[in-house]
C-alpha cells in the first residue's frame, strides 16, 4: 500500500463483479426459486444447500462498490462524478427493465404480473414509492447504489469528500449501529444504509489505505467496518430464517465475510497478475446487465423449458441464454450510450459554469 497510487483500470475486479453477480444468480436458479414464493415449479435440492451462499453476493458488491466509487470520485467534480453514475446506470437499466417488461407480458405467468403503470413507475427505479413494485425483485439493491452515489456526490459538491473522509465514515458507522441496534427506524435504514453501510465504508476505506497508505485510525476503522457487517449479515439471517426457513450458520457468515473482504483485497493488491485486456473488460461489462435481467427471466424461462428437457439442462441453458442477453445489454446498449450521455451532459454542465459561475456546479477550486 503506498499514497496516491494510479490504480490505472484493475481487471481483477472485473473478474470479482462477475464471480459475485454468477453467485447470486445461482442463490436465485437453484436455492430461492423452488424455496419460497413458488417462482420455480420445481427445485434441485442437491444444489441448493451450497446456493444458499450466493445471496451474500450483493453484500460483495456493496463491498466493491465502496471502493470503485471512492476511487471514481477522487479529486473529481462532483458534477462530472454524477454524470459518470448516471451514465453508467440508467441506460442498462432501462434497456434491462424494459426487456424483463416484454418478456413478463408475453409470458404472461401468474407468478410475475405487469402493467404498463408499473412499467411507467419503473422508468423512475423508486417505484414503490409510486406505488408499484419492481420489475425485477433484485432493483432493491440499485436503490441503494443511488442513495450511496447521492451522499457521495453531496460530499463532493461540499468539498468534504477528500478532506473529512475518515470522520464521515466514523460518523457513519456509529449511525448504523445506533440505527440498528438501538433506534430500528425504517425510514433511517433506507436513507442512510444503515444496514448496509459497513459494506460501502469497508470498501471506502480499503481504497484510502491502498491509495494513501496504511494509518492507525484507518486501520482501525476498517476493523471497525468489518464487525459490524459480521454483525448486519444478522440481520440476513433472520430474514431468512422467516422467509425460508433455513439460513447459514453464525460461524459460515463470519467466515464468509471474512473472505469477501480478504478477496477484494487481494484483488487490489495483486491487481497486476491480470492484465487489462478487451475479453476480461467484455466479463466486467456482462455483470451489471446479467444481474438486472437474470431473475424473473430466468425462472419464467426454466419453467417453460424444464418439462422438456429437464431441471438442469434448463438452467444451463437459461444461464447461457442470460449471458448472451447481457453482453448485447453491454455491446449494443451500454457501451454506446454511456459515452453520448457523458458527453452531451458534460457540455451541459460545461456551458452552465461557462455562463453562471464555476459555483453553479462545483464549490470545489
Amino acid at each position: 500500500m503506498g499514497k496516491d497510487v494510479d490504480f490505472g483500470r484493475i481487471a481483477t475486479l472485473d473478474l470479482l463483479r462477475l464471480f459475485a453477480a454468477l453467485a447470486v444468480v445461482l442463490f436465485h436458479y437453484l436455492f430461492r426459486g423452488a424455496a419460497a414464493d413458488d417462482y420455480l415449479a420445481s427445485g434441485f435440492p442437491i444444489a441448493a444447500p451450497f446456493a444458499l451462499y450466493g445471496y451474500l453476493g450483493v453484500d460483495l458488491f456493496f463491498l466493491i462498490s465502496g471502493f470503485v466509487i471512492a476511487w471514481s470520485a477522487e479529486g473529481r467534480r462532483w458534477d462530472l462524478f454524477a454524470i459518470a453514475r448516471f451514465a453508467r446506470l440508467y441506460p442498462g437499466f432501462l434497456a434491462c427493465m424494459s426487456l424483463s417488461f416484454i418478456v413478463m407480458l408475453i409470458a404472461a405467468s401468474p407468478q410475475f404480473p405487469t402493467s404498463l403503470t408499473q412499467f411507467a413507475a419503473n422508468l423512475f427505479l423508486f417505484s414503490p414509492a409510486l406505488g408499484q413494485p419492481f420489475m425485477d425483485g433484485v432493483y432493491w439493491s440499485i436503490v441503494l447504489e443511488v442513495v450511496f452515489y447521492g451522499w457521495v456526490t453531496l460530499a463532493l459538491m461540499l468539498g468534504i469528500f477528500e478532506k473529512w473522509k475518515l470522520q464521515l465514515v466514523t460518523g457513519w458507522l456509529a449511525l448504523c449501529m445506533l440505527n440498528e441496534f438501538v433506534i430500528g427506524s425504517g425510514a433511517a435504514r433506507m436513507l442512510f444504509l444503515t444496514e448496509y453501510g459497513p459494506f460501502f465504508a469497508g470498501g471506502i476505506l480499503i481504497h484510502h489505505l491502498f491509495s494513501k497508505g496504511r494509518s492507525p485510525e484507518g486501520l482501525l476503522l476498517l476493523a471497525a467496518s468489518f464487525l459490524l457487517s459480521c454483525n448486519m449479515l444478522l440481520i440476513g439471517q433472520s430474514w431468512m430464517l422467516a422467509h425460508y426457513g433455513i439460513a447459514v450458520s453464525t460461524p459460515a457468515l463470519f467466515v464468509a465475510n471474512l473472505f469477501m473482504y480478504a478477496i477484494l483485497i487481494a484483488a487490489i493488491r495483486w491487481r497486476t497478475m491480470v492484465p487489462s485486456r478487451p475479453a476480461i473488460l467484455m466479463l466486467g461489462g456482462l455483470t451489471y446487465p446479467l444481474y438486472l435481467l437474470h431473475q424473473h427471466i430466468g425462472y419464467i424461462a426454466i419453467n417453460h423449458l424444464a418439462p422438456t428437457i429437464g431441471n438442469w439442462p434448463a438452467a444451463g441453458l437459461v444461464l447461457a441464454l442470460m449471458l448472451l442477453l447481457s453482453w448485447c445489454v453491454w455491446r449494443l446498449v451500454e457501451t454506446p450510450s454511456r459515452r453520448r450521455i457523458i458527453g452531451l451532459l458534460n457540455a451541459v454542465a460545461e456551458r452552465i459554469r461557462a455562463r453562471f459561475g464555476s459555483s453553479a456546479v462545483s464549490t470545489t477550486p
